[in-house]
């Protein structure tokens, strides 16, 4: 009961706006539980996992590295680990226990998920013993290995590694996995749920503690450009974001997200009339990025064009209200507010 009700006090904290179902957010809530295990030094390592099967609970493999007897635990129940699926590259483990009750997550489509949908991160942030929820938006989507790696506004902390993200009817989207930092802001990331189908395709094991390099932790130059981007663009680094963003429009000149970060970067250099050219293109190639549109709109403001900055809030409107909203906020607002 006490588990309950703290649940429904987390789940509350998330806007009303939402509209969440809470039935099934609270099923998602109860789908979150810990891995620990004793490192080397005989402290505690910690993350957090989802379970997704009788007996599996899917996290980060990284949660793995530092303990040779890990298990999965709620409050006071604990789990021994006894097997696992590892794919290291991809920082997802599929762990196997004994005489678990928990109800498996309802497992979801990242390939679904639209830019400014609301999303949900439950997850033992900081070590908590009860889950935290963290509410957000999709912020961006990059296409990868049939799947789409999740950028999102849902924060997490350390000891969230391999939670879960979830959509508003409480199904599974991503697994909560990396994060960078900077004075802007940090930028969270989340790795794909379909992922997990070529997971179950992997050798069992019961060596532990897990080892191998993850795509987040690759050489900075060899990451994919929606990686190399993420650093300067937390840093207010904007250019070296404009060069590294350039590149990735030569590489992927249909991309746009690399139109937007080009344009985000460019703008923040004083190069406006370049940024609204990058802004246009990431628009044209997407509709809905609706961050190009919103700088397209600032961009009209400052010049001095009425009629497109009401085009562009008209766009917006199609889109999502909330956001043109907000837009309207920012537009009126003084330099001063």
């Amino acid at each position: 009961m006490r588990a309950l009700i703290l649940a429904t006090a987390l789940l509350a904290a998330i806007q009303p706006a939402l509209a969440f179902d809470n039935p099934k957010m609270l099923d998602a809530f109860f789908s979150v539980v810990m891995v620990r295990g004793y490192n080397a030094s005989g402290g505690l390592a910690y993350g957090s996992g989802v379970v997704v099967g009788e007996n599996k609970v899917i996290t980060n493999c990284h949660v793995l590295r530092a303990t040779k007897q890990p298990w999965v635990s709620r409050g006071e129940e604990t789990y021994l680990i006894a097997s696992l699926k590892a794919d290291a590259w991809h920082d997802l483990c599929l762990v196997s226990t004994t005489y678990m009750p928990f109800k498996p997550a309802i497992i979801g489509k990242s390939t679904d998920l639209k830019r400014g949908q609301e999303i949900a991160a439950i997850g033992h942030s900081n070590g908590a013993p009860a889950p935290l929820t963290s509410n957000g938006k999709v912020e961006a989507l990059y296409d990868s290995d049939q799947g789409k790696i999740i950028r999102s506004s849902a924060n997490f902390s350390l000891g969230a590694s391999g939670s879960g993200l979830f959509d508003m009817e409480g199904r599974l989207v991503g697994i909560n996995t990396f994060k960078t930092a900077g004075r802007g802001g940090s930028i969270h990331y989340a790795l794909p749920i379909e992922w997990l189908a070529q997971l179950e395709k992997q050798p069992e094991t019961t060596a532990f503690p897990i080892s191998g390099k993850a795509l987040w932790e690759e050489d900075e130059d060899k990451k994919p450009f929606y990686m190399q981007v993420a650093v300067p663009e937390a840093r207010g680094d904007w250019p070296k974001l404009a060069q590294v963003a350039e590149k990735w429009t030569q590489v992927e000149p249909k991309s746009t997200e690399a139109w937007y970060e080009f344009g985000l970067g460019l703008e923040n250099t004083g190069k406006a009339e370049l940024a609204e050219k990058a802004y246009k293109q990431a628009a044209s190639l997407d509709n809905t990025n609706f961050d190009a549109l919103v700088r397209l709109g600032a961009l009209a403001k400052t010049r001095g064009d009425s009629t497109e900055v009401q085009r562009i809030h008209a766009a917006l409107m199609d889109i999502n209200k909330d956001i043109a909203t907000e837009y309207n906020e920012m537009i009126e607002c003084s330099a001063a507010c």
